[in-house]
């Protein structure tokens, strides 16, 4: 599973956590501690993502599809507990 989220200029970005990271905390708590303040994110299966990266740059997401949080809710992993 990857985090997809735009950018303020309208970049998208993907996070990818690592299995170990997945061993400890949910991806969930991952995209809000990780996608950027105040951006909005959607927790995607990897096939989502296109292989070619050709064209990367030109890639987009509405807004509208960005539906599973904003990021920047927690500043630590500790704030779970």
């Amino acid at each position: 599973m990857k985090i997809i989220y735009k950018n303020e200029d309208n970049s998208i970005g993907i996070i990818t956590p690592t299995i170990e990271a997945l061993d400890l905390y949910s991806i969930e708590a991952i995209a809000k501690k990780d996608v950027p303040y105040g951006l909005l994110y959607k927790i995607v299966e990897d096939d989502v993502i296109p292989n070619d990266r050709t064209f990367r740059n030109a890639w987009t997401i509405d807004d509208a599809e960005l539906t599973d949080g904003v990021g920047g809710e927690l500043n630590t992993f500790e704030e779970l507990a």
